[in-house]
């Protein structure tokens, strides 16, 4: 797989929200920015808007092939959430993104009423799967932004096993969960953060929506992406290091700036 696509996959799949616990009811805005790189090489950059309300949530996130990745390939998606703070956690309204890959555009939204995920795509994919994703798939599931906002109930210092569970995913097409794993804690060092982080593993595991070619191989899924989650601000976390040695060389995907309102 070439990395500017695992980049890709890295962002949409887990980075864009920051992580806060579901009863934090203080507004907090964030605006951070991270860099891609496979081994020494740049490949991609990561953009991230979110603002968290005492009762909602919105975030937006541009991702676009960057450095050598960009000289072989002119890619980027833009994505966006809304949604409310429940009793039972973060739940979206709607998602959407935007992707775009050379001369080709595809607009994909997704909407959450009565608890199931129904989406448009425009223009529309030739095949929504094999199989693709059932009602009962989509039921109950979040976005892969949201995603991030539901590991708040699972990354806690005052867990005695933080990072444990399992969270149900729906991009629009394809169906994934991510089973969580937890690493213990280190001590990092990025051009945007410095301190104390907790390690978690994500270990995805697909379930339907994708075509013949797109199934991922098993040697694909048993590598994790491992995130370095840190604490920004009261009650909330956000993820200053990312890695999957899934594909050439492996991917890295590092904070570099961070700035909270």
């Amino acid at each position: 797989m070439f990395p500017w696509r695992i980049v890709a996959i890295l962002a949409c799949g887990l980075l864009f929200v920051p992580v806060a616990e579901a009863n934090r009811r203080e507004a907090l805005s964030i605006e951070a920015d991270y860099s891609a790189s496979v081994l020494i090489f740049r490949v991609g950059r990561v953009s991230l808007d979110a603002d968290l309300g005492t009762e909602s949530y919105a975030a937006r996130a541009h991702v676009e092939a960057a450095g050598l990745a960009a000289l072989f390939t002119d890619f980027s998606i833009d994505s966006d959430v809304e949604g409310v703070f429940t009793d039972a956690g973060p739940r979206p309204v709607n998602y959407g993104h935007i992707e775009r890959t050379g001369d080709k555009t595809r607009i994909v939204g997704v909407d959450f009423n009565e608890g199931v995920a129904r989406s448009t795509a425009t223009p529309a994919f030739s095949s929504w799967g094999d199989p693709p994703a059932s009602e009962a798939d989509r039921t109950g599931v979040v976005d892969p932004m949201t995603a991030t906002l539901l590991l708040s109930e699972l990354v806690s210092v005052s867990t005695e096993q933080p990072c444990e569970g399992s969270i149900p995913v729906f991009d629009g097409k394809q169906r994934y969960d991510l089973n969580l794993v937890s690493r213990g804690t280190d001590t990092i060092r990025t051009r945007g953060y410095r301190g104390e982080v907790l390690v978690c593993d994500a270990f995805y595991a697909p379930i339907s929506g994708y075509d013949t070619e797109d199934w991922p191989e098993p040697g694909e899924t048993r590598h994790p992406l491992r995130m370095w989650i840190a604490p920004i601000a009261d009650g909330a976390f956000l993820p200053v290091r990312l890695h999957t040695r899934a594909g050439f060389g492996g991917v890295t995907v590092e904070l570099r700036s961070l700035a909270l309102q």
